[in-house]
């Protein structure tokens, strides 16, 4: 049984969607962060505190996009993930890397400068610049998305699933809404959003 430790609307909820659409059968436990993230039980599979973390026989994961990668691969019916060694798949990585490296950074360092990080360790100019960033990079994905409705090989991938679950972090916001700028992006994020296996995954962070 593949277990997921986790908390509601956080990047445990791209795990949970990568198991809705594979049809996976798994537990979600959720670990509320902070003081029960830090006990020495729990630390023990994940030394950061952090959420998620997969647990399958004797295989524990703790980063959001390898554990999607690793479910995608071991439900290969799913069709969430390309073959190895294949063009598709080597675009399928590179979405994969953007989303985390330029998309994902820059709301992750607005998080972390207006209520993550010690009050001593805020910087408060840090969010002009991560704003920035982070329009830069919708910028480059609209481009890149263009008038397609997936991004790799005209079918849905957890390449679609990490880069929306991001997008709809940027509209929800922790303090204040941003912009997605473009339309396709917009649309885009619409149609991911509207998924069945998305929708069971938010009832199934909220039944726990």
């Amino acid at each position: 049984m593949i277990k997921v430790y986790g908390k509601p609307d956080t990047r445990s909820t791209r795990v949970l969607w990568t198991l809705e659409e594979a049809s996976a059968d798994y537990e979600f436990i959720k670990i509320e962060l902070g003081k029960e993230a830090k006990q020495e039980s729990y630390l023990k599979l994940n030394p950061g505190g952090k959420v998620p973390t997969l647990v399958h026989d004797d295989l524990i994961l703790t980063e959001s996009v390898a554990i999607c990668t690793y479910i995608s691969d071991l439900f290969p019916d799913s069709n969430l993930i390309p073959a190895c060694a294949t063009s598709d798949r080597a675009i399928y990585n590179q979405w994969c890397y953007f989303a985390m490296t330029e998309l994902e950074q820059p709301l992750w360092s607005m998080a972390k400068h207006r209520f993550v990080l010690p009050k001593e360790y805020r910087i408060r100019e840090m969010l002009k610049t991560a704003n920035y960033e982070f329009e830069e990079a919708l910028d480059v994905f609209s481009l890149g998305l263009s008038d397609r409705e997936f991004l790799v090989a005209d079918r849905f991938t957890c390449a679609d699933l990490i880069v929306a679950n991001i997008l709809s972090w940027a509209k929800r916001g922790s303090k204040r809404a941003i912009s997605l700028r473009h339309d396709n992006v917009e649309q885009y994020l619409q149609r991911m959003l509207s998924r069945k296996a998305f929708l069971l995954a938010q009832k199934r962070e909220q039944e726990v």
